[in-house]
């Protein structure tokens, strides 16, 4: 997103015109989808598949770039295979602007105080302690594993201060809360669920954004309007509620096909049991998501059939489990709590021994 920002903000600062040049196809583009749309929709031109060759330099000022246009042959799974170079291009700029982005260096830290660097030249950094080489000092997020997104740092950060705060007790730094443990379900009544079964596939509504007229008479103009009480609840209604979950309980099942019948997205079957090819075969909707396991139930009471559940179509909607004769399909909603430094400091205060 570093381009992005580049030529929005140059925008603002008084470029008439801006380019966005990029050596690759759209497709790996590191940019979030969203930020390309604003931009593109503030008029700036990005062009793909031109690698940099040269600056173009004309009585001691900067003329523009001249650039290599590229073909890439992609493989099945979308990888580039092979490239080629298929001419050249000359661009005109009064300015340019190397908007790729950062990269982590550490010329500040000393190579002798025991602190381990990898072939990236990233220190070396335990996965589950987040503690490097030298013992007391913790890296996380892109410091330490390289760049992914702010989540994943955030939680780096919590399962650090974890570790520093055993550190400082004397603790070991691996022995951790289980978050197994603190896996809750509890069984939801109809009035808690039913308000979100009338599945509708509604696409996701567009930020209401400044004009392009106004958004550029001032640098700090917010583009996005966000959304009106209204609007908020209507995107809410979007959720898929993904911590409430199916549950089935084969013995109840009576085999009456209902909740096949009603699910809205074909992800129910009821067959004979065999391998998982066979019966990923067999689903209503073919489940084509390998990487997705199938829910595969115990023997059915009547006829030793299993009931097959394609997790990757489900939309947890409840219908099935409000059309249940038997109650064979039920609704639960599940709360993982993954332990934070709060959690770990509180269980070790209280393992401290009282003193009367």
């Amino acid at each position: 997103n570093t381009a992005m920002d580049c030529c929005r903000t140059s925008l603002r600062l008084g470029a008439r015109t801006v380019r966005v040049i990029a050596r690759k196809p759209r497709g790996f583009f590191k940019a979030s989808p969203w930020e390309l749309e604003d931009a593109e929709e503030e008029n700036v031109e990005i062009l793909v598949n031109r690698s940099p060759k040269a600056f173009m330099i004309e009585n001691g000022r900067l003329a523009g770039m001249r650039f290599e246009c590229m073909e890439y042959e992609l493989d099945a799974r979308g990888r580039i295979v092979a490239e080629r170079v298929v001419g050249e291009q000359f661009l005109p700029a009064d300015d340019v602007i190397l908007a790729i982005g950062q990269e982590n260096a550490f010329p500040w830290i000393e190579r002798d105080i025991g602190i381990e660097f990898d072939k990236w030249n990233v220190p070396v950094v335990d996965a589950k302690t987040f503690q490097s080489t030298r013992p007391g000092v913790f890296f996380g997020g892109d410091a330490a594993f390289g760049p992914k997104n702010i989540i994943w740092a955030v939680e780096h950060g919590h399962q650090a201060a974890i570790s520093i705060h055993r550190h400082c007790q004397g603790e070991p730094l691996t022995e951790r809360l289980s978050p197994g443990v603190n896996l809750q379900s509890r069984k939801m009544g109809m009035h808690e669920w039913a308000y979100a079964n009338d599945y509708a596939p509604i696409e996701r509504r567009l930020m209401p954004h400044v004009s392009l007229k106004e958004r550029f008479k001032k640098l700090n103009i917010e583009v996005e309007l966000g959304f009106s009480a209204e609007q908020a609840a209507a995107e809410a209604q979007r959720c898929l509620n993904c911590d409430v979950q199916t549950v089935f309980s084969a013995k109840l099942c009576i085999e009456c096909d209902a909740c096949i019948d009603i699910c809205p997205v074909d992800c129910l079957t009821i067959t004979n049991n065999g391998p998982e090819a066979e019966l990923r075969a067999r689903l209503k909707a073919p489940a084509q998501n390998l990487a997705q396991p199938l829910y595969v139930s115990a023997a059915l009471p009547q006829t030793g059939r299993v009931m097959v559940k394609d997790e990757d179509l489900c939309v947890h909607c409840g219908l099935c489990a409000e059309r249940c004769p038997t109650a064979a399909w039920d609704m639960q909603k599940s709360l993982l709590h993954w332990p934070h430094a709060e959690d770990e400091a509180r269980a070790l205060e209280q393992r401290k021994p009282k003193i009367a």
